[in-house]
């Protein structure tokens, strides 16, 4: 759990203060939607209910749509497997937001 709490802080620490500009380069907004998605996904499946979609807002609230799906996820209790998946979808998103 540490390592999936520690690394959606981070993430959010290094979009939190994002302006629209930023969030639209290199689909960026739509890369950190999809993590979102997954999140959802994720604690669906813990918590043995069907997935949904999650709504796509506007990118200004996605640090917000991540940090609720993150605290919903680790309210599910999921297993090490499905915070290991998590952790790595997060780190992955982390490493490429600021390429190219």
């Amino acid at each position: 759990m540490t390592d999936f709490a520690t690394s959606i802080d981070r993430l959010l620490n290094q979009v939190r203060f994002w302006e629209q500009p930023r969030w639209r380069a290199d689909d960026r907004g739509d890369r950190a939607y999809a993590l979102v998605q997954v999140l959802a996904d994720l604690g669906a499946d813990a918590e043995g209910r069907p997935r949904r979609s999650v709504p796509r807002e506007h990118d200004m609230i996605l640090p917000d749509q991540l940090r609720v799906m993150a605290d919903d996820l680790l309210a599910a209790d999921p297993s090490a497997t499905v915070l290991n998946e998590a952790t790595a979808a997060v780190d992955d998103l982390r490493r490429t937001l600021d390429r190219k």
